[in-house]
């Protein structure tokens, strides 16, 4: 029961951080809906928040790398914009 709910939480939460204050209440939702332990309550949530970093970090890791990538791109249009200037250039005076 308490992985079912695990794994719907941590599909709903997904890259949202959850703050101090929503972990207190959904840790007090959690007791009193499923009669879990403290420890239990804890542990859950610390799983949550371990979940959130690590997506956070991919997403932030995803987002340095499309970066990476459209500076790579734009590098590559401004080399090629310029092979034409001087072609064209070329060309006018032949």
């Amino acid at each position: 029961m308490i992985e079912l709910l695990e794994k719907t939480v941590l599909t709903v939460v997904g890259a949202a951080t959850l703050t101090q204050k929503k972990a207190e209440e959904l840790l007090a939702e959690l007791r009193e809906k499923l009669n879990i332990s403290e420890e239990e309550g804890k542990d859950f949530l610390k799983k949550i928040q371990e979940t959130v970093v690590q997506s956070q970090e991919k997403l932030q890791e995803q987002a340095r790398e499309e970066v990476k990538k459209a500076c790579e791109r734009a590098e590559e249009f401004n080399k090629l914009k310029k092979k034409v200037a001087q072609l064209e250039k070329k060309l006018k005076q032949t």
